[in-house]
């Protein structure tokens, strides 16, 4: 896996129990450098305190949904370089299309295993590294 292990990789989801997943797949693939927010609101607040080199969100949030996040992150010039996968039990067309309109790099929809997420992400960065910011 060509990908930088050593990025900060910032997974956003109102339920512990799915953050401890994604976190426990991320370790399994080598990340060790994970931090989480329960909402879009705070992710963006630690988005702007420190550099990541990813983000795993979840669609379904209060108050600020992933979808609203990635539309802020996308609108922010110091935020808006940085490799979004949106994570949904939803797997309807029209979720999966406005994700794209608004700049998801990919899409996954729960349930998903280790080896989806390791694809998933080496899809965001074909070349092993983050983009430059």
């Amino acid at each position: 896996m060509p990908v930088n292990l050593a990025m900060p990789v910032l997974v956003v989801d109102d339920y512990n129990t799915m953050v401890r997943i994604i976190r426990n797949l991320l370790k399994q693939l080598g990340f060790e450098n994970v931090d989480d927010a329960s909402d879009g609101a705070s992710a963006l607040a630690k988005m702007r305190a420190k550099k990541y080199g990813l983000v795993i969100s979840d669609w379904n949030m209060e108050p600020m949904t992933g979808y609203e996040l990635l539309k802020e992150v996308r609108a922010d010039p110091s935020l808006g370089q940085v490799p979004f996968i949106m994570v949904t039990a939803e797997s309807k067309t029209e979720n999966v299309i406005a994700a794209k309109k608004a700049g998801v790099n990919n899409y996954i929809v729960k349930p998903f295993n280790a080896q989806t997420l390791q694809n998933k992400i080496q899809s965001v960065f074909p070349d092993g590294a983050p983009p430059p910011a």
